[in-house]
């Protein structure tokens, strides 16, 4: 008897593609998840889910691959590298392309996948862990609409909203980099305010306090300046990652001759804490350059 239970596989075992990996054990569907680190395969296989350290040794039969790797570089080597998993993905493969990578860049890995009968869904996801681990993330959605429906019990399981941008592939990516571009201008100014505020004498948590009860704050400030109050830089986003989608965001505005003053601004202080060694550490951790700069004393790790 075959089983009509959907057969999932998910390469990219990080914070987001963990938590979609959980979500969907959770939802009762079939999920084989790759990663290069043992510690993640191990962690999928303790819930119900079956692991592979290379793409190319995902299974046969998949019905949707959903791809949360870094950039694009890994996303085409997943997929098309010697060590990539095209070969065994059938035509009736849908494919979740959840990585912020450019719009043109969606674009070619769709055309590339449907040379081989494959269909490519835009589907770059927000959220953080919290959202991912709860299935509650929001997905920018765009591709045939054929796509969407043989996926529907993936994304039910993911997703909290799921918002349809269209049939063309590339409207999910540029509306992700609109968020990228808001929400690394939010943390690199949060962490700026932060900065000052204990630069002039405020303590930092009654600073924190009365601001996220004021104007001046907002999703960003919430969430990321808790990090810094722990003194906790355990990398939940990175730096990096931002020096990463910024970078994007400044790219297709050079393209498009459109100026973007802030989102600059911002993507140097990435790039300068990403200079002083803090690349690999939590994003609200950017505030390392106005300590490397101005000598302010941030606070220490909880029982330090």
């Amino acid at each position: 008897m075959t089983s009509n239970v959907m057969k999932t596989g998910i390469i990219g075992l990080g914070t987001m593609g963990m938590g979609a990996a959980l979500s969907l054990v959770g939802a009762g569907l079939e999920v084989h998840g790759c990663d290069l680190r043992e510690v993640a395969r191990a962690e999928l296989a303790a819930a119900g889910g079956r692991a592979v350290g290379r793409p190319g040794d995902l299974p046969e039969g998949l019905d949707a691959l959903i791809l949360f790797v870094v950039n694009a570089a890994q996303a085409e080597d997943a997929l098309f590298g010697p060590e990539g998993c095209v070969d065994r993905l059938g035509a009736g493969c849908v494919v979740l392309c959840c990585v912020t990578i450019a719009p043109e860049v969606a674009r070619k890995l769709a055309a590339r996948l449907a040379e081989r009968g494959i269909v490519m869904l835009d589907t770059p996801v927000s959220g953080g862990k919290v959202a991912a681990h709860g299935g509650t993330m929001t997905v920018m959605a765009s591709g045939p609409a054929a796509g969407f429906a043989r996926v529907a019990p993936v994304l039910e399981a993911i997703a909290g909203k799921v918002w349809r941008l269209g049939e063309e592939i590339g409207v999910g990516s540029t509306v992700k980099m609109v968020n990228q571009l808001l929400a690394g201008v939010h943390i690199a100014v949060a962490a700026e305010a932060m900065a000052l505020g204990i630069r002039a004498g405020a303590d930092p948590q009654t600073l924190f306090d009365v601001i996220s009860s004021s104007a001046g704050s907002s999703w960003m400030w919430q969430n990321r300046m808790p990090h810094v109050l722990a003194g906790d830089d355990t990398p939940l986003s990175a730096v990096n990652i931002f020096v990463k989608d910024l970078g994007i965001v400044l790219d297709q505005a050079r393209a498009l001759t459109f100026p973007l003053p802030l989102a600059s601004a911002a993507h140097q202080l990435f790039l300068a804490a990403a200079a002083n060694g803090q690349g690999g550490r939590d994003d609200a951790f950017v505030i390392r350059v106005w300590e490397a700069l101005a000598g302010i004393k941030l606070p220490e790790p909880k029982g330090s």
